[in-house]
């Protein structure tokens, strides 16, 4: 039988008996994968700040140490995903071990959960949310999501529209017809949704409205397209047509995928700063933090002692509970 101090995060013995406090760890967690501060840059801060010396490996170990705890609780998260009524995923390029990967990003209401794999197909995809997911997907184009043949969709309007307006720069004459069209309809459907949330129109109102769009986008890809930019941009359209107005009958859905760009947006910073990770293993203790340091974020909790609660568990366990209704940031 051995003691445990409520503060201590290790059960090291001997040598190895001297670990950093919970709450150094909890701070270096969120510098490290939510600002992208490097282990050599935390060397120096906390040499400088609280006069600990600790190795670049040192702060490795410890990540992963936390990581390790919080292993059950990144896994209660994906549950809350899958069970989600609406998600909006994304991927960027992600290097681990100096080789391309794919980090992927799903967000919902509640939580937020990233994965790092080495494709960016329905497989690595269905991986979080399973083959059978029946909720809303809010993404963009990308056709591996079109698989998920169970689920509603919604596709990125805000893709569609900077599409039309790339091809309008480079139109000539004849060729802006349909480009503009389809800006116009897309333009609209908004402007619908807005009027409709501002209690200018009823329901009924608003499903009669779509349904004009609806034929309106079915008239403009039926018509003669002779420019190839054009009939390229139609056949998409025409494969995302079942998606493009679901968020004019679902209150719950956004018209694009701007919550999966937000969440992916400070690990494109993180990867300018110091590129991916090194190891697999890194890239696991990656994505375990900085899905529960985003899902605190997004909640309003206080990530540092969600950490803090972790490290001092005697054995790893699920604190989903804490996380959602645990004590918010002051």
């Amino acid at each position: 039988m051995r003691g445990r101090h409520p503060r201590q995060t290790s059960q090291a013995a001997g040598a190895a008996a001297t670990h950093l406090g919970p709450r150094a760890v909890a701070l270096a967690a969120d510098r490290n994968k939510r600002i992208g501060v490097s282990y050599g840059k935390l060397v120096v801060l906390y040499e400088v700040a609280f006069g600990l010396t600790v190795s670049r490996g040192g702060w490795c170990q410890a990540l992963a140490r936390l990581a390790r705890a919080a292993e059950p609780t990144y896994h209660g998260l994906i549950e809350v995903v899958r069970r989600a009524p609406v998600v909006a995923p994304d991927e960027t390029g992600w290097k681990v071990a100096g080789l391309l990967n794919w980090l992927w990003v799903f967000v919902t209401a509640e939580v937020t959960v990233y994965a790092i794999r080495p494709g960016r197909g329905f497989e690595q995809a269905a991986a979080i949310l399973t083959p059978e997911f029946p909720g809303v997907l809010e993404r963009d184009g990308w056709a591996p999501y079109r698989c998920f043949t169970r689920a509603e969709h919604q596709t990125c309007l805000a893709h569609l529209l900077r599409r039309s307006h790339h091809l309008l720069e480079q139109s000539e004459r004849g060729d802006a017809r349909f480009p503009h069209a389809v800006r116009r309809i897309l333009t609209a459907a908004l402007e619908l949704r807005e009027r409709f949330a501002g209690g200018e129109i009823s329901p009924h109102g608003l499903a009669v409205a779509r349904g004009r769009l609806e034929a309106r986008l079915d008239r403009t890809l039926a018509g003669r397209i002779r420019h190839p930019p054009n009939r390229r941009f139609a056949r998409h359209l025409a494969h995302e047509r079942d998606a493009v107005f679901t968020f004019l009958e679902r209150e719950d859905v956004e018209a694009t995928n701007w919550r999966a760009e937000h969440a992916i947006r400070p690990a494109v910073v993180t990867r300018k700063v110091w590129g991916g990770n090194r190891t697999w293993a890194g890239a696991r203790t990656q994505q375990i933090l900085a899905s529960v340091l985003r899902t605190c974020q997004q909640q309003g909790r206080n990530a540092l002692v969600v950490f803090e609660r972790m490290l001092r568990q005697d054995r790893p366990r699920n604190l989903l509970p804490p996380i959602l209704g645990g004590a918010r940031s002051p």
